[in-house]
């Protein structure tokens, strides 16, 4: 089955929107065609807005090159001590350290998200490219 793993669009003014989780949508008023765009569902669903001049829908699914995902998929993080104000950091730039915690704690997250942290990790072997923030 293929499973949703990033929800974003590119307007005709080249922005891309992503949302990462339910309910977080972003809008954007787009410079080229004066419209308003908008994404909207994380993973849960896909909702926009129908524009007249339409954006390109550049979602990425599991059944994509895996080269893709890992330059798009996201991972919100608190930071190490869970004290820091959320972001979303590609796939690419987690530490080994910090995917094994999310396989080691994260249960609730569903079997096609984990199966892609252990698809990470087997890449970076694979390939022997290694996250620099691992080198510091």
């Amino acid at each position: 089955m293929k499973y949703l793993l990033a929800n974003r669009i590119q307007t005709p003014d080249g922005t891309i929107l992503q949302s990462f989780n339910r309910h977080d949508c972003k809008i954007h008023k787009d410079a080229v065609t004066d419209e308003v765009y908008m994404v909207d569902g994380g993973l849960a669903y896909q909702r926009g807005f129908v524009n007249t001049v339409p954006a390109k829908d550049m979602s990425v699914y599991t059944d994509d090159p895996f080269e893709l995902i890992r330059e798009v998929f996201c991972w919100g993080t608190y930071g190490k001590d869970g004290k820091q104000p959320l972001t979303y950091k590609p796939l690419k730039t987690l530490t080994d350290e910090h995917i094994a915690a999310i396989l080691d704690t994260q249960w609730h997250v569903p079997d096609h998200i984990r199966d892609v942290f252990k698809e990470e990790l087997k890449y970076r072997e694979q390939n022997n490219c290694w996250n620099p923030e691992e080198l510091d």
